[in-house]
């Protein structure tokens, strides 16, 4: 269904009129005009902003994914698509991004999400460290959100750090350890934590709550904290269930062993094929690195091959 097509629906469904619909999301912090949301209906215009969309289905009281999905159809390939030529495949869920969608709803069912869908996500920057011998990681993360509506005090981080706890798929790229620790939180503080199965999700509140338009930088890192886990890891990844602007990841390779060959890939879920973005060079400095953007969906990540 098209985007036009869906959010005229909603729209009559609500019995909203155009300009109390206006009102309405002004006061959730999404200024929009009626001029507007009637170019909206007449599919002349789209949104831009999938969380401004987000917004709206709450606005109209219509389940998840009913104008986002039409939107996400009709906007740009992810860079995914993009790198390596359409896939066909719809975008995967949050959940199915992971090894274990069970566990993944389990662990961010305790947290709360409920203004995540009302944060931008302007940029994400990781620095994967190994140290010098290979088998245990670091992760440093740099985030810019936004907020596209108000009362917005957190936001919702996961991250893969063991095994997962599946039927024993293969595990793709990614930190391949057991348990981790969070700490160097700045800019913001912890709230909740949970972990299992070879994920962590935690809650980072911001040190103000935002009104719409206003942003937050947040900094954290990850650390292995679990037994050895023997061999080195061969990759990190990402994964976006909700767009970013620029995401640049750097690994740090320990200066005790680089590997033979690093590249860029790129994929729609965990099971997906992944598409090669290129060899990546690795400088005087033992590190390789990947920028990209705007990511709507998907995995993003850097794997590598030793010797």
């Amino acid at each position: 269904m098209e985007f036009a097509e869906a959010f005229r629906q909603a729209v009559q469904a609500s019995g909203l009129t155009l300009e109390r619909l206006r009102h309405r999301l002004g006061r959730r912090g999404l200024p929009v005009s009626v001029a507007t949301l009637s170019h909206w209906q007449r599919g002349r215009s789209r949104p831009r902003s999938r969380a401004a969309v987000a917004i709206l289905e709450e606005v109209l009281e219509v389940p998840p994914g009913t104008l986002t999905g039409p939107l996400d159809e009709a906007g740009s390939a992810p860079v995914a698509q993009r790198a390596g030529g359409p896939s066909g495949a719809p975008p995967a869920t949050a959940g199915e991004l992971w090894p274990d969608p069970r566990t993944y709803a389990d662990l961010v069912g305790q947290l709360d999400r409920s203004g995540d869908h009302r944060l931008e996500r302007l940029s994400v920057h990781d620095v994967y460290r190994l140290d010098a011998d290979g088998p245990r990681w670091t992760l440093s993360v740099r985030a810019v959100l936004r907020a596209a509506g108000d009362d917005v005090d957190r936001v919702v981080c996961v991250h893969r750090t063991g095994p997962d706890a599946g039927a024993g798929d293969a595990l793709p790229a990614g930190p391949v350890a057991g348990a981790a620790e969070l700490s160097g939180v700045r800019y913001c503080r912890p709230g909740r934590v949970r972990a299992g199965g070879g994920l962590m999700a935690f809650e980072l509140v911001f040190d103000r709550v935002l009104t719409a338009g206003e942003t937050a930088v947040i900094e954290y890192d990850l650390r292995e904290s679990g037994p050895d886990p023997g061999g080195p890891p061969d990759g990190y990844d990402r994964r976006f269930s909700r767009p970013v602007h620029d995401y640049v990841a750097i690994v740090q390779f320990g200066a005790g062993r680089l590997p033979a060959r690093c590249y860029g890939f790129t994929a729609d879920g965990p099971r997906a094929p992944r598409r090669r973005l290129g060899e990546l060079w690795i400088g005087t400095s033992g590190s390789a690195n990947i920028a990209v953007g705007p990511v709507r969906h998907g995995i993003v990540g850097v794997e590598w091959e030793w010797e």
